[in-house]
């Protein structure tokens, strides 16, 4: 089986049994996925997301014990290369950011299509930025308030940028490695370079942060 054949494993985190049980059973039935397990709380959630290691953490974004931004954050804490896909009815501003922050790729509202579902989890899995339309909207908006300080005295290299550019793309370090054809250990130095000088604390704010300067966009093909 090639990498392109294997079915996308989902982690589900709710704590309404109903909805988990309602995504499992849209989900089961579509090809080319497999949900690997359920959660009904943020600390099952992280500890099955390190368990399992799936392809995407399908995550409510309030949850009894740990919130999903704050699982977020230990996930990612864990794994930086996890993609998590933040589910939930609420739109307001300030959650949008703080689950983005905290490096989530995607943000659908519960009220979104089955097809809207499945088109984020496919861009989320390919490391595509997925976003509600509304929601980004807003964080366009944000984006383009004027920013508070200078990021850094000290400018990214021409190295860097190319590295930024492909974070922003989705891709792993070693993904990066074979593109550039240099070794996983130098990509490493190099992510760890950008989001010192950019004062930045994970891959997904880097990845914004590109689109903020127009070296990508939001599809981040």
């Amino acid at each position: 089986m090639t990498e392109k054949d294997k079915p996308i494993r989902i982690l589900i985190a709710d704590d309404h049994q109903l909805v988990r049980q309602g995504l499992i059973a849209l989900l089961s039935v579509k090809p080319g996925i497999e949900v690997v397990g359920q959660a009904a709380d943020g600390v099952e959630a992280v500890e099955l997301a390190q368990a399992l290691r799936p392809d995407i953490v399908l995550l409510d974004l309030l949850m009894p014990h740990k919130d999903g931004i704050e699982a977020t954050r230990e996930i990612k804490a864990e794994d930086p290369d996890a993609r998590i896909l933040i589910i939930t009815s609420f739109a307001e501003d300030e959650n949008v950011y703080q689950a983005i922050k905290a490096g989530a790729l995607g943000y659908l509202l519960k009220d979104s299509s089955p097809q809207e579902l499945m088109q984020a989890i496919h861009d989320v899995c390919e490391g595509r930025l997925s976003l509600h339309p509304n929601i980004a909207m807003k964080l366009i908006e944000e984006l383009n308030q004027p920013m508070e300080s200078k990021p850094t005295e000290d400018p990214l290299t021409e190295r860097e940028v190319e590295v930024l550019k492909l974070v922003a793309k989705g891709r792993s370090n070693q993904e990066i490695a074979d593109e550039l054809v240099v070794s996983e250990r130098t990509v490493g130095a190099h992510v760890s370079n950008i989001l010192s000088k950019l004062h930045l604390a994970n891959r997904t704010q880097a990845a914004l942060f590109a689109l903020r300067m127009g070296l990508t966009d939001l599809s981040l093909e």
